[in-house]
């Protein structure tokens, strides 16, 4: 089946594609002529999910889902969480979100965060939910080129090395993400909406 992914990001639907397998084909919102920014003015995971999945669902009428991803520190309160992307400021990009997340670890022991991810899925004007979490600590600093965001701060639990140290298929078996995904699959498949072969 074809399912409209609500984002522009060429990493993400990459990564998505892989994840989800040969029973569905994922379209990124560009591919359907939404080019503008989706807004994302939700105060949690599961609102900016459904605030993009309606965005799109309303103009194509087709089955769609969208993610929302926060690192969530336990040192930080949780944050960044759902202001991930903007820790920053409103214009920034990776490498000062880092910057401002070790000056605010630095000093602290508990090093502990999450990967949190929620999809929203819209299908038959039905909306379910899926999440996702990869738990691990952040490092001291950046290292690894592989991945985005985050990645070459986060170490997953269980492993010595940064995300963004570990190769796609690595990382596509741990991840929040593909969690998160592996549930919607799942949920599709008992659906009888793909093939699980």
């Amino acid at each position: 089946m074809e399912l409209i992914f609500a984002t522009g990001n060429p990493h993400k639907i990459k990564e998505a594609q892989e994840i989800a397998g040969k029973g569905i084909t994922l379209i990124s919102s560009v591919e359907t002529g939404i080019t503008e920014e989706i807004p994302e003015y939700g105060d949690t995971l599961n609102e900016n999910a459904l605030i993009k999945a309606e965005y799109v669902h309303k103009r194509c009428h087709k089955p769609c889902f969208a993610d929302d991803t926060g690192l969530e520190v336990e040192a930080l309160d949780g944050k960044p969480g759902v202001k991930s992307a903007r820790y920053a400021s409103e214009e920034c990009d990776s490498s000062k979100n880092m910057d401002k997340l070790l000056n605010e670890l630095e000093g602290k022991e508990n090093r502990k965060a999450r990967f949190r991810t929620v999809i929203a899925l819209i299908i038959d004007n039905k909306v379910n939910y899926f999440e996702g979490i990869l738990d691990g600590t952040i490092a001291n600093e950046a290292s690894g080129k592989e991945g985005f965001g985050y990645d070459p701060l986060f170490i997953p639990e269980g492993y010595n090395k940064t995300l963004a140290e570990l190769t796609a298929e690595e990382k596509n078996s741990i991840s929040h993400r593909a969690k998160a995904l592996s549930s919607l699959t799942c949920f599709l498949s008992k659906e009888k909406l793909i093939s699980n072969k």
